[in-house]
């Protein structure tokens, strides 16, 4: 695959709440904690191996250190307890992973940085690191997060050595269950992952078998082997053959694979996944208690008009209830969806009305930053209201810009509405327009033009961006 097309791909997924993360060891090292080879060092010299060696099969040395201690695994739960149970700076990549859409979260790793990064977003959690916990669930929950080879604060109980792994489909037979129903039907993104892992492998292979060519397909980001300094020429492509063939088998098994030359591309190819996605949603910011040029009948048709037209290219709007243009998005985004005979819930329209006592007042700029931080695209209309007999321009307006500016959204102020929304647009973007959209951008600056105009050089822009 190239970046391109899996970042459309996990958009895609994402819009239908179809796309589930599995996370491998690799997510975790970047914020700090150690791999297995490092975890197992001083057990390996313990017993006169070397890791180097070993690393290809670290289940197997574990097993052999419980063995040489007839059986007593406290030191390694100790080690368990003591590398993973630590608290650990989140990376901007389970930050990126925990604000997105996503509801199932699968890992083998045994820390918390997943839920820690899920809950600082917001979002109600409900973690499954036994088999007890998988026939019940959080109320009202955001997020699941299957822990299938246990928790750190558990380490008597996580899956370690040979003999847990042998033991799996009998003691957590359950998780087999639960993962081969999501990957039949949720499309998996694999981070941090080496498929080393036999469950992982079991898995996949009797879905193989079972479904043949009606398996979904998954996707994965591995990087490209590197060339170490003191590497002969030959093993480093003797190791080049190797990951290809190993590429070609997970294409076997139903999942596609991208391969990046840094772990850094992961962050890019996340921020890019999360701009697609919000890009699908659009906010809409607008204020007025002068509708000039225009009537106040025509602007409320108008709104609602343009608002009924976005919905039906396929995007979804969130807004406040701005003075004079908030109740006309709302009638048009429900007129349609219930001609449409669509559910009117946040999957196309998420509202936010603003607390007007004077406690609630000092909650509009948090609750304007949560508004547009669903979006990736914000309209600005008018932008004036009535202040001590006086009409003036609307300061909720400007930060509501801001905001979006912040966050890197497609800003498309309406100038000719005038107010706020022209201001905008004559100290802000009319020398920084982007060329794709310039045209439609100039004709929305002309004064007086008539809103069929105006409706359609804004869903030209949308078109375009989409």
């Amino acid at each position: 695959m190239n970046k391109e097309k899996l970042i459309k791909e996990l958009a895609n997924e994402l819009s239908a709440n179809n796309l589930a993360i599995f996370a491998g060891a690799g997510l975790s090292v970047s914020a700090g904690f150690i791999d297995w080879k490092t975890l197992l060092q001083d057990l390996a010299e313990e017993m006169n191996l070397n890791i180097d060696k070993e690393e290809s099969d670290l289940v197997s040395l574990a097993q052999y250190y419980v063995n040489s201690k007839n059986g007593n695994r406290s030191k390694l739960n100790h080690l368990i307890l003591n590398e993973f149970s630590q608290n650990a700076t989140l990376t901007e990549n389970h930050k990126i992973l925990a604000r997105l859409p996503i509801d199932t979260f699968w890992t083998t790793n045994y820390d918390s940085m997943i839920e820690t990064a899920l809950k600082d977003a917001g979002k109600i959690v409900d973690v499954k690191h036994c088999v007890e916990q998988l026939s019940v669930s959080i109320h009202k929950r955001d997020v699941v997060v299957y822990k299938m080879h246990g928790d750190a604060y558990f380490s008597s109980q996580a899956v370690l050595i040979k003999d847990d792994y042998e033991k799996f489909h009998l003691t957590r037979n359950d998780f087999f269950t639960a993962l081969r129903g999501d990957l039949l039907k949720k499309r998996f993104l694999f981070l941090g992952f080496s498929f080393s892992d036999p469950n992982i492998d079991y898995i996949l292979s009797r879905i193989r078998v079972s479904y043949s060519e009606n398996t979904k397909e998954h996707f994965c980001i591995l990087r490209n082997v590197q060339k170490t300094d003191k590497e002969q020429k030959d093993e480093f492509e003797y190791r080049q053959r190797k990951q290809k063939l190993f590429i070609s088998d997970l294409h076997r098994v139903g999942i596609n694979t991208l391969l990046i030359d840094d772990y850094s591309e992961i962050t890019e190819i996340l921020k890019n996944v999360e701009k697609a996605q919000k890009r699908k949603t659009i906010f809409i910011s607008g204020a007025a208690e002068d509708y000039s040029p225009y009537s106040r009948q025509e602007v409320e048709q108008f709104v609602s008009s343009l608002s009924q037209e976005i919905l039906k290219l396929g995007y979804r709007i969130v807004t406040g209830f701005g003075l004079g243009i908030g109740s006309s998005v709302i009638s048009g985004s429900i007129k349609y969806l219930t001609e449409q005979r669509l559910k009117i819930d946040e999957d196309y329209l998420i509202l936010r009305p603003f607390p007007q006592n004077k406690e609630g007042k000092q909650l509009w700029s948090a609750w304007r930053e949560d508004m547009i931080g669903y979006a990736g695209i914000s309209i600005f209309l008018f932008g004036n209201k009535l202040e001590d007999g006086k009409i003036i321009l609307s300061n909720g307006m400007q930060e509501e810009f801001d905001i979006s500016k912040k966050n890197k959204n497609i800003l498309i102020p309406v100038a000719c509405t005038g107010y706020m929304a022209k201001q905008l647009w004559e100290n802000d973007l009319n020398k920084e327009c982007d060329d794709n959209i310039k045209t439609e951008m100039q004709m929305l600056s002309q004064e007086n033009l008539g809103l069929d105009l105006l409706k359609s050089n804004i869903l030209s822009i949308l078109k375009k961006v989409k």
